[in-house]
């Protein structure tokens, strides 16, 4: 594996470029390669069988575009398929999970709102990950609808609007003191929630921590890259243009069907 390789990415959609924006805001000299699966968004919909199956073609995906380490950028994949995928292909993989350890062990009120798919809250991996916290109560949310809002290039709109008030209304009627964001489109909603929740709740997403562990493996795995020739390159197979105004103009989004 060669240290000049890239870094790949993939998630159900536009919404894992939260993710990648960490990441090369911490290793500007990485290569990167970004893959919207948002045909098939939501994962959070979908069986355990489709999540692995939609898992596996995405990696194999970027595997021929010679990537030297894949981050999960998507909790529903990671907490339903990561395991499968350490066990299938002999590469680093980084996965994404609700940052409930933080909020756990910071919250005062020990009472803390998690918002995410039903793919992430009904997985094993989440339910190991609560029941290390017994002491803390975790007010679950499914944000439905709120990914092909955001896929649909809807994010602003009055139902987006309604749902999140719908959703976190009763969560901070609960007394929690951290929300959780469980899903890698929701950051993108953090200026409505906050609009939505008092002042005193914290909102914690993963972004900055898969950014860290990543410049760990690269570190640990000597796999820094060492060449000047540093490429960003996106993929999705649905609807460019929403992706190409979160990422901005800077990058080109390219349309691929897989």
């Amino acid at each position: 594996m060669s240290n000049t390789n890239p870094i790949g990415l993939f998630d159900s959609g536009v919404g894992g470029t939260s993710i990648w924006k960490e990441v090369h805001a911490l290793l500007p000299n990485e290569s990167t390669i970004y893959l919207a699966d948002s045909k098939n968004a939501p994962y959070g919909q979908k069986t355990q069988e489709e999540i692995i199956a939609l898992s596996k073609k995405n990696t194999e995906f970027l595997l021929n575009q010679n990537c030297k380490l894949i981050i999960v950028a998507c909790n529903t994949a990671t907490t339903n398929a990561i395991k499968v995928l350490r066990n299938s292909y002999d590469i680093p993989f980084i996965g994404i999970e609700p940052a409930i350890k933080p909020a756990a062990l910071h919250s005062k009120t020990q009472k803390i709102g998690i918002l995410a798919t039903q793919g992430t809250l009904n997985s094993e991996l989440f339910h190991q990950t609560v029941a290390l916290y017994s002491d803390v109560k975790v007010v679950e949310q499914i944000g439905y609808e709120l990914v092909q809002l955001i896929e649909n290039g809807e994010m602003y709109s009055k139902k987006m609007t309604q749902l999140l008030e719908d959703y976190l209304h009763p969560m901070v009627a609960q007394d929690i003191d951290y929300l959780v964001l469980g899903c890698t489109h929701y950051p993108y909603l953090i200026p409505q929630i906050k609009k939505i929740i008092p002042h005193h709740i914290k909102i914690i997403d993963s972004g900055e921590a898969v950014a860290k562990q990543t410049k760990h493996i690269l570190e640990i795995n000597n796999l820094f890259n060492t060449s000047k020739d540093v490429k960003q390159i996106f993929y999705i197979n649905q609807a460019p243009q929403v992706m190409q105004e979160l990422i901005g103009d800077k990058f080109r989004v390219a349309y691929k069907d897989f």
